[in-house]
């Protein structure tokens, strides 16, 4: 059962759509407190940010997407992660590092190349999005 006291990672972002790279963040996310808080950003129909401005993806959607993604190895919903619906946004702020770290995931470039926008170009191409 996913236990809202206990220590957790965030990761905040768009998923637009949830694809391999997105699960390689997840499986290292997990190893570090064994449960993750997955925030989407409601940004369907709007921009995201600066060059962000492609997100076809509505909330359900997506949700639907991390879901399936991460059943694929064996994670559960409710159990190793929460997704959360949260506001677009586009910049984190803080005043001090009291128990919290920020992290930036660098991966080998198979992984690192993998590219939403690529994803959706391709499949608009094949008919699976408008």
């Amino acid at each position: 059962m996913f236990d809202w006291k206990k220590p957790t990672v965030q990761m905040l972002g768009r998923w637009q759509p949830w694809h391999k790279g997105h699960q390689e963040l997840f499986k290292r996310a997990i190893t570090k407190t064994g449960q993750v808080a997955i925030q989407v950003r409601d940004v369907h129909g709007t921009s995201g940010g600066d060059g962000q401005d492609d997100n076809p993806f509505k909330w359900d959607d997506v949700c639907q997407n991390i879901s399936d993604g991460l059943a694929k190895d064996g994670f559960k919903k409710g159990v190793d992660y929460e997704i959360m619906l949260v506001p677009n946004i586009v910049n984190i702020t803080y005043g001090r590092g009291v128990g919290y770290v920020f992290e930036e995931e660098v991966f080998d470039e198979p992984i690192t190349e993998i590219s939403a926008t690529k994803i959706r170009k391709e499949m608009r191409e094949s008919g699976d999005l408008e």
